[in-house]
């Protein structure tokens, strides 16, 4: 297994937010301490051609300008640098994936609600959309993204709707934030989950999520892994707990498809545990 991670990331933070430095930090030093034998590769920065694939030039400029961008999405100092490497380590992964390695980018910011247009919900690039139009830029054929965070990526399906080549697929927390993911639609597949709903019946709609997404028959699979429909999630209202997130870790390792997984939402302080629980049952 590939680790993707850069400490540069933790070097910012919002006092009281939940999208806090411990996601990255205590989850690193818990997969060191496990893992010795995993490997930890060196994250660059995502070329600027790769980012105008899902975003446009005049977002990459607003990202440097000090102002909020909403009231869960601050401006902070450098944060365009920060989520250039966010994507670049997400890009990382996905070539190592193709070599087939099993690779999981462990970076902050997430990505999935950034939109074309408008940094939101934490995010500010959507590094599993660039990731997918690189894919296909690069000569993958089919690829497929996974989305199990508990709130709907709307910016990977505004931003790849209706793209050929691509299957977005998510479940997730309905209704919840940002509002949207009620209905599927052409590429884009969605599955809610009503809120507090029993474990066993929120993994059923996951592995129907699944199983479309294998009917799909991708050459890669990128997996926006939120680990924020956990039982004990401060922001959320699902019931999934460990052993489930170690169930879908051995979905992933049970199939031949090379798959990259990138680090979505997640704010419990056990997130370091169920990242690794997931990422054990995933290798094989």
């Amino acid at each position: 297994m590939k680790i993707f991670s850069d400490a540069r990331c933790l070097g910012y933070e919002t006092p009281g937010h939940p999208e806090a430095r411990f996601r990255v930090e205590s989850t690193e030093a818990a997969i060191r301490a496990a893992r010795s034998d995993w490997a930890w590769p060196s994250v660059e920065e995502a070329p600027e051609a790769s980012l105008l694939l899902a975003h446009s030039a005049a977002h990459l400029e607003r990202l440097r300008v000090a102002r909020d961008f909403d009231a869960d999405t601050a401006y902070h100092e450098g944060i365009d640098h920060l989520a250039r490497l966010t994507v670049g380590s997400a890009l990382g992964a996905t070539r190592a994936a193709l070599a087939r390695d099993g690779a999981f980018s462990l970076m902050r910011p997430p990505g999935h609600h950034a939109e074309r247009e408008r940094a939101m919900g934490f995010c500010y690039l959507n590094s599993v959309a660039i990731c997918a139009l690189q894919a296909l830029r690069d000569g993958v054929s089919r690829v497929a993204i996974w989305d199990f965070d508990a709130h709907h990526g709307n910016g990977t399906e505004a931003i790849l709707s209706d793209v050929p080549g691509v299957l977005y697929v998510s479940a997730h927390q309905h209704p919840c934030y940002p509002g949207t993911g009620a209905e599927s639609h052409g590429n884009c597949r969605n599955f809610p989950v009503a809120p507090f709903v029993a474990s066993a019946e929120h993994m059923a709609i996951l592995e129907r999520s699944w199983d479309e997404l294998l009917e799909f028959e991708p050459e890669l699979v990128l997996v926006s892994a939120g680990f924020d429909a956990y039982v004990h999630d401060p922001i959320t209202q699902m019931s999934l707990g460990l052993n489930d997130f170690h169930t879908l870790g051995q979905w992933l390792g049970g199939i031949e498809t090379p798959v990259a997984a990138i680090l979505e939402g997640g704010y419990s302080e056990d997130l370091p545990q169920l990242i690794l629980s997931f990422l054990e049952a995933w290798e094989r």
